[in-house]
C-alpha cells in the first residue's frame, strides 16, 4: 500500500523505497526469537511462526491471479544485499516488487496483471526449496514469468542462459556456498536452462533511459577439459556451467530453479527467464556508508526509473508474447 500511493505513509524515505519492509523484518524476526510467551511455546512452534513471517511478509502466500479473460504475469524479487558493505543499500527488484504487486497493465491482447514475490539473499533457503515451493503450483496457470535481481551499473540484461553453479559469494547470513546447485532428482539435472523471454523485442523496445542487453556470456569448462573458460555465445555441448549469464551468484539460481521447474512441468510454450536490472546508486555526493545520508534525490530517481523500466519490460514481453 505504501509503495503504490495507498494510505498514509510516515517517516522520512519515499513510498517507493523498499528498505523498510527488510528493516521490519529483521526486527519482527529478533523480537519473536527472544519472545516469552504466558503459554508453552517449543522451538517447532517458534519455528513455524517464524516461516509464518517470513512468507506472508514476502507475499509468497498470497499469489492470487483472475480468469483467463486477463494475462497472468508472476515477477519476483530479492532483499537487500553486501549491507556489511553499505547498511544503506536498498534492492531496485525489491521496490518493483512492491510497486507492481497486484498491478494491472494494458496490451493490445488485453489487460496482464501482474503478481510478486521477493525471496530472500540466503542460499539456505534456496537449498531447501523456498523457490520451488512458493511458484511450482503457479507455473502452469501464467503466460509469463520474469525473475529479477540488481546486475550491473546503467543497463539491463535479458539472461540468455543460466548455469547450474554456485560460485560461494556470502549471503546475508555470511554464509558461503560453492558446488552444483541443490535441487530435487540431480540425476537428471541439465548443466544449463535457457530463457524463454522474447529478449530480441525487449532489447529493441523503448522501455526507458537505461539501455538492455541479450547477455549471452557464460562460463564454463568445456567437456574434456578442466579449466573454466568464459564464452561470449552461450555453453558448448558437454560442458559443465561455472557461471550462468547471471553469473554464479542467487540472481542466477532463482533464474535456472525457475526455468528448470518450467522445464520439469513440461511448460515448453511459458515465456520466461531472468532479468537484471542496474544497480541502484546514490548520488555523486553521497557514496561513502560512514558520512552519507540514507537517501538522496538521485537515489529516489534511479530506484523510479528502474522499476517503471521494469513495468515496461514486463509490459514489452506480454505483448510480444501475446
Amino acid at each position: 500500500d505504501r509503495a503504490q500511493g495507498r494510505g498514509p505513509a510516515t517517516g522520512d524515505l519515499s513510498r517507493g523505497d523498499d528498505r523498510p519492509l527488510y528493516w521490519a523484518r529483521l526486527a519482527l524476526s529478533r523480537e519473536l526469537r527472544a519472545w516469552t510467551p504466558r503459554f508453552d511455546l517449543d522451538d517447532r512452534r517458534r519455528e513455524a511462526l517464524h516461516s509464518a513471517l517470513e512468507t506472508a511478509s514476502r507475499g509468497q502466500s498470497d499469489i492470487h491471479h483472475p480468469g483467463h479473460r486477463t494475462k497472468r504475469v508472476l515477477v519476483t524479487g530479492f532483499d537487500p544485499f553486501t549491507l556489511d558493505r553499505d547498511v544503506r543499500i536498498g534492492n531496485p527488484s525489491g521496490a518493483t516488487a512492491l510497486a507492481l504487486d497486484g498491478t494491472l497493465v494494458q496490451t493490445p491482447d488485453g489487460p496482464a496483471r501482474i503478481e510478486t514475490v521477493v525471496f530472500p539473499v540466503r542460499w539456505a533457503d534456496f537449498a531447501e526449496g523456498v523457490v520451488e515451493r512458493a511458484l511450482a503450483r503457479h507455473l502452469p496457470h501464467l503466460d509469463l514469468f520474469t525473475t529479477v535481481s540488481q546486475g550491473r551499473q546503467g543497463r539491463f540484461d535479458v539472461e540468455r542462459t543460466n548455469g547450474a553453479w554456485r560460485g560461494g559469494f556470502a549471503d546475508n547470513e555470511n554464509a558461503s556456498s560453492t558446488g552444483l546447485v541443490p535441487v530435487a532428482d540431480p540425476a537428471t539435472q541439465p548443466q544449463w536452462t535457457s530463457t524463454t523471454l522474447p529478449y530480441r523485442q525487449l532489447t529493441e523496445a523503448d522501455t526507458g533511459r537505461f539501455p538492455v542487453y541479450d547477455n549471452t556470456e557464460v562460463t564454463e569448462i568445456p567437456a574434456g577439459g578442466t579449466q573454466p573458460v568464459t564464452r561470449p555465445d552461450g555453453p558448448t555441448p558437454g560442458s559443465a556451467a561455472r557461471a550462468g549469464g547471471g553469473g554464479d551468484y542467487l540472481s542466477n539460481e532463482i533464474a535456472y530453479r525457475v526455468t528448470l521447474l518450467r522445464d520439469r512441468l513440461r511448460l515448453p510454450d511459458l515465456p520466461g527467464g531472468h532479468l537484471h536490472t542496474p544497480v541502484l546508486q546514490f548520488g555523486a555526493e553521497n557514496t561513502n556508508p560512514q558520512t552519507g545520508t540514507v537517501t538522496d534525490p538521485d537515489f529516489e530517481r534511479n530506484r523510479a526509473d528502474i522499476v517503471g523500466q521494469v513495468r515496461e519490460l514486463v509490459r514489452t514481453a506480454v505483448t510480444a508474447t501475446g
